[in-house]
């Protein structure tokens, strides 16, 4: 059979199909049969949608204008960034000295300050055993600054000395080393010089114990703490024993109470809680290295040990006690 011959009986198929369907009605009529051999009468191709313009996708989409979404901020950029500065400074406190040390808590990005005299050197102190890097100073012409070290092998440690030429001069210096950026905050006054200032690192204390109490306990001080969330805001009070602490700090869950490294060759002190009315009960805690590690936030505490003349030291949050001032001045 031709390919003309096909092409006519297909027609005339599919023209008796659509006539039997109009005769029928609404009454069932016999299905229709396209007879479309693929190989003689292939589908056209589909035509391809037209492509919606930029701007047709823009209108579909609804897109914001560039600015919607914005807040604009309070304040001109300049005074948030001195607000942000002054949130961040970190002053000289009578509890952070020992002897005429002043001994910061090193966290990330905070600006310590410390005062200086002429004709009077003050010392920063880094960590033992940490790599001097650079000392880049604002201003460098009225500022005398150098660096020296101290000891050797592990206990190496830098030291940067600062002096000022004249009184009422202010300037910072960024400090950068192996472990760690420091940022502190010059000022000269005309007497008042700070002789030295340090830190202390809550996070390595934290994720372990030096090497010489590793022979102690061979567990962390602590896991999973949020370096960032450590509230410093305790005061050590009252009398001044060799066990003394040097210093507590809390994570928002637990409170840590650091004891000088002389705590192993004594008795340790019990630890009570003061609740309402000035009563004390026992608390419950650990012994981690030379740690006390408190399963709870507390807004006052004492350390007792002796029998007849007892040896009391406290703990106060500095929150609780100006909120209990508040509260005497109010009434």
């Amino acid at each position: 059979m031709t390919r003309s011959a096909l092409l006519t009986m297909a027609s005339a198929l599919s023209l008796c199909a659509c006539a039997g369907g109009t005769r029928a009605g609404a009454a069932a009529a016999a299905p229709a049969v396209e007879f479309r051999p693929a190989a003689l009468v292939p589908d056209p191709p589909p035509e391809p949608a037209p492509a919606a313009s930029v701007m047709e996708q823009r209108e579909e989409l609804r897109l914001p204008p560039p600015s919607a979404g914005r807040r604009r901020a309070s304040g001109p950029p300049v005074s948030r960034v001195e607000a942000a500065n002054r949130a961040a400074i970190r002053e000289p406190s009578r509890e952070g000295y020992v002897n005429a040390v002043q001994v910061y808590a090193w966290t990330q990005g905070a600006l310590y300050r410390l005062y200086t005299a002429p004709e009077r050197v003050s010392e920063i102190a880094l960590q033992p055993g940490e790599t001097l890097i650079s000392v880049a100073a604002g201003d460098t012409a009225r500022w005398v600054i150098g660096d020296t070290t101290s000891g050797t092998g592990a206990a190496r440690r830098t030291h940067i000395l600062v002096k000022p030429s004249a009184v009422g001069l202010r300037t910072n210096l960024v400090i950068t080393t192996d472990r760690r950026v420091y940022h502190v905050q010059l000022e000269s006054t005309a007497r008042t010089a700070m002789a030295s200032i340090s830190w202390t690192y809550p996070q390595d204390e934290l994720l372990a114990l030096r090497p010489g109490e590793a022979a102690a306990s061979d567990q962390p001080v602590a896991a999973g703490v949020a370096v960032e969330s450590l509230n410093f805001g305790y005061s050590i009070e009252g009398d001044d024993p060799p066990w003394r602490p040097v210093r507590a700090f809390d994570d928002g869950q637990q409170v840590f109470i650091e004891f000088p490294a002389s705590l192993g060759q004594g008795e340790a002190p019990p630890l009570f809680v003061r609740g309402e009315g000035g009563r004390t009960e026992l608390v419950n805690y650990r012994l981690r290295g030379r740690y006390y590690v408190v399963d709870r936030l507390f807004a006052a505490a004492e350390l007792r040990l002796g029998e007849r003349r007892q040896q009391v030291v406290r703990i106060v949050r500095i929150d609780s006690r100006d909120q209990r001032r508040r509260r005497g001045r109010a009434s």
